[in-house]
């Protein structure tokens, strides 16, 4: 007797064809997509409920300091990360000079140290009692009030930091833009008489504006989502104001009122890089890739070049990494106390659960989005996306306030039927952390996996479905195999982001339990810098693997991409 007959082979058509039909993979999808966007559906819910009187205090007093200090570094974090990300990516793709192909790498490695963890550090080595000031005295005589001396705890002293740890994001997507650039145009260019300056600034620029801003907008949204450095400058933003507001004020509506209104400045930049790329339209002239043609530099341009790459690799990686090295090194018992490893144990193995959850979401979803690319699922997909410009104080108050209605339901039940007292199953515990996690970085994972899915041919998914897998032994069998490497990157990055977050940990993390963020954090807001600079390192060390996974990825980003010179 014949058996079944095998699956109908997925292709685009037929595909377009059953997208309506509604499958266990798309109620998958939208069920997740849905869950995921629910801290952000909530803080959106408390922005039309009544003012209370705790938000109409803070409009009267604080409201307009937050929203200047928060306008103001934006600004000046976006003219920073431009100047340090833009003219680095293009002199390493496009000239040759020495330490070039050291530099590709190195100019990445400032984003493995987080922004707090740079401010305590520059704080340390240029305070008063640090030792730049403590030689200048040492060496002229001077006392205090003798001399001017820049104020590293100030708003420009934010601006600095921050622009030294994000800036490689418009370096990342500047220099893709510039290795995937048509060899014809540029060879145009040079014949026509223009040098490397006008070619940088008449041709390659032009040609890599829409990635330039998208990078600028990311870096924006990591100064908004900022709260280690803002607070540990006394700096009033958004991100303090919330935290402050839920467990200052004891308020959880009025902070949701404000991070609903912090959440309009993430709509806006997430509007404008949209409507950037909306509008840039350029197209190559050629689709011919071959080696990129390379300014040779020679003179005060190869000096020139030099400084301008090693300045911030020096300022943002190296000075803070050799100052957490040498505090590490005054206190190397710290590294095999009970208390270290136990911080260390709750760091890994959170990271390891959201990193893994993360990956499984994307890879859902992701596979979902390829099955049945209708309206609704490429929707649900991007909505599940969006955690990732969500600043972390925005989610945690998203989750906690669901989280704590869910639990004090029933806890209301539970008594009431069974006189037992169930607690905080949601709220207070690793649970309201771990789905934070899920929402803030899912679309590290799901833009990594779809990149790897988007490489796979359909052909191979009908032949596969042609001998009778259905979707699951699809992508169990032939895709996961494919994208090994990809999920492994995914998973990667998404433990390091997690490693390095700080808000949304310290709000939702249960009594008695730290991590190496929060201990780094509190250990430096006791100003006991260096004892928080074991914590700090780990940290550090944890991220420079990624950034070398990164910085590989995107030397192969071109096709035929550029073999060494």
């Amino acid at each position: 007797m014949p058996g079944p007959p095998p699956d109908e082979p997925v292709s685009p058509v037929r595909t377009r064809q059953r997208s309506r039909r509604t499958d266990p993979w798309t109620l998958l999808t939208l069920l997740i997509a849905l869950v995921l966007a629910l801290p952000v559906l909530t803080v959106f819910a408390h922005v039309f409920m009544p003012a209370t009187e705790v938000w109409e205090h803070l409009r009267q007093t604080v409201l307009a300091d937050y929203v200047l200090n928060s306008l103001i570094l934006m600004m000046g974090v976006g003219v920073g990360v431009l100047l340090l990300g833009v003219p680095t990516a293009w002199l390493v793709s496009l000239c040759d000079f020495p330490g070039r192909r050291v530099f590709e790498w190195a100019l990445l490695l400032p984003l493995a140290v987080p922004a707090y963890i740079i401010a305590y550090t520059y704080t340390g080595l240029l305070d008063f009692a640090g030792p730049v000031q403590t030689q200048i005295r040492a060496w002229t005589g001077w006392g205090w009030g003798d001399y001017w001396f820049p104020q590293i705890r100030s708003l420009p002293g934010a601006v600095v930091m921050l622009s030294l740890v994000l800036y490689p994001y418009v370096y990342l997507l500047s220099r893709a833009a510039f290795l995937e650039q048509s060899v014809c145009v540029l060879e145009v260019s040079r014949t026509l008489g223009v040098g490397p300056w006008g070619g940088f600034r008449h041709v390659a620029l032009p040609l890599a504006r829409p990635a330039v801003v998208t990078g600028l907008t990311l870096a924006l949204m990591e100064t908004l989502a900022d709260y280690g450095t803002v607070e540990y400058f006394g700096i009033p933003t958004f991100t303090t104001g919330i935290f402050r507001t839920w467990f200052g004020l004891g308020d959880p509506a009025a902070a949701a009122q404000l991070a609903g209104l912090m959440m309009t400045f993430v709509l806006v930049l997430i509007v404008l890089e949209r409507y950037s790329r909306r509008r840039a339209r350029f197209h190559h002239t050629s689709t011919r890739y071959s080696r990129l043609p390379r300014y040779r530099l020679s003179g005060w341009r190869k000096a020139g070049a030099i400084l301008i790459c090693a300045f911030p690799v020096a300022l943002g990686f190296i000075v803070p990494a050799l100052q957490l090295g040498q505090w590490a090194l005054r206190t190397t018992d710290v590294w095999m106390r009970p208390e270290f490893l136990t911080l260390v144990w709750n760091s890994v193995s959170l990271a390891g659960i959201a990193a893994v959850l993360a990956v499984a979401l994307a890879l859902i979803m992701a596979y979902g989005k390829r099955l049945r690319p209708n309206l609704a699922v490429n929707l649900a997909v991007r909505v599940a996306g969006m955690g990732y410009a969500i600043p972390g104080t925005v989610i945690a108050v998203g989750v906690m306030l669901p989280f704590a209605w869910i639990d004090n339901t029933i806890d209301s039940f539970m008594r009431a039927q069974f006189g037992v007292s169930t607690g905080l199953i949601l709220s207070g515990t690793l649970v309201a952390v771990i789905f934070a996690y899920c929402v803030r970085f899912l679309a590290v994972s799901l833009n990594t996996v779809e990149a790897a899915l988007t490489k796979i041919k359909p052909s191979m998914d009908d032949a596969a479905r042609s001998l009778g897998m259905g979707p699951l032994a699809v992508l169990r069998n032939i895709h996961m195999p494919i994208m090994r490497g990809s999920v492994l990157t995914a998973l990667l990055l998404v433990f390091v982001d997690v490693l390095k977050e700080l808000p949304a940990t310290l709000i939702l993390r249960p009594f008695n339990f730290n991590t190496l963020a929060v201990r780094a954090f509190e250990l430096a807001s006791d100003e006991r810098l260096a004892d928080s600079a074991s914590a700090a390192l780990a940290i550090v060390l944890a991220g420079i693997i990624p950034v070398i996974l990164l910085s590989r990825t995107i030397g192969r980003s071109r096709p035929g991409h550029d073999t060494p010179a």
